[in-house]
């Protein structure tokens, strides 16, 4: 076989020794064995603080054997804010509004009560926070049956998305379908709440219907997986700061 030829599925295996973190072309980026990280466009990863880049660089040093890109997040979201969201910004905001027209945190349970009353618990605080400090008034909603909000909430909500930055707005885009909720996406983003307490309150549904039922093998996993990236997330706007 050709030195260097990748079978298709086949993963890529380590080829260097040192990863390091530079000040280059008025961010920082990271090196392996004194050569850029690239994407698989060829673009340079380059990231604005170097919290950031140490976070990419930890997870090229852990890659051991074989490179698990599926498991590089930040890395993943760092090519997204420079080639795609870069290039993007006013779609991104867009799709950020359209998730928050059907945010998680505005559908309460019709029952039974106990659900109802946790999900008021630990909803309300942050939708009332989202009103007094974002200007972001909801509708709320009991049941399944769609309502439809404030189109100057939604608008509101593009607009403060495109005040961020493209690391912050790929981090917020990331945040809302992750925890189907633009609300919650905002409020890690802040520093409201952990990406951890924003995962929990996410799946308050979920949660309740697991102690009920117990937990099979294939939500564990799944429940795993996506508390990970919601804490990679938290570290994500933690490293912007």
């Amino acid at each position: 076989m050709q030195k260097g030829f990748i079978e298709p599925g086949e993963k890529p295996k380590r080829f260097y020794t040192d990863v390091t973190v530079v000040a280059e072309d008025g961010g920082f980026a990271v090196k392996l064995d004194g050569r850029n990280v690239r994407s698989p466009k060829g673009g340079k990863l380059n990231v604005p603080t170097p919290a950031l880049a140490e976070l990419v660089a930890g997870e090229w040093s852990g890659q051991v054997g074989v490179i698990e890109m599926a498991d590089m997040h930040a890395t993943r979201l760092a090519f997204t804010a420079t080639e795609a969201v870069s290039k993007a910004r006013e779609a991104t905001a867009g799709q950020i509004a359209e998730y928050a027209a059907s945010d998680v945190l505005c559908y309460f349970a019709g029952e039974p009560e106990s659900l109802h009353q946790r999900q008021l618990e630990v909803w309300e605080p942050i939708l009332d926070r989202a009103e007094r400090e974002l200007a972001l008034v909801f509708v709320r909603v009991t049941g399944i049956i769609h309502a439809a909000q404030p189109e100057e909430t939604l608008a509101k909500i593009k607009a403060l998305a495109l005040e961020m930055d493209d690391f912050n707005l790929t981090g917020v885009a990331f945040g809302t379908p992750l925890f189907g909720s633009g609300v919650l996406a905002f409020a890690v983003q802040r520093g409201w709440l952990s990406g951890e307490e924003a995962y929990s309150l996410s799946r308050v549904d979920e949660a309740y219907q697991q102690e009920k039922w117990g937990v099979d093998e294939e939500a564990a996993e799944r429940t795993a997986r996506l508390l990970e990236e919601a804490r990679m997330l938290d570290r994500w706007f933690k490293a912007l700061a």
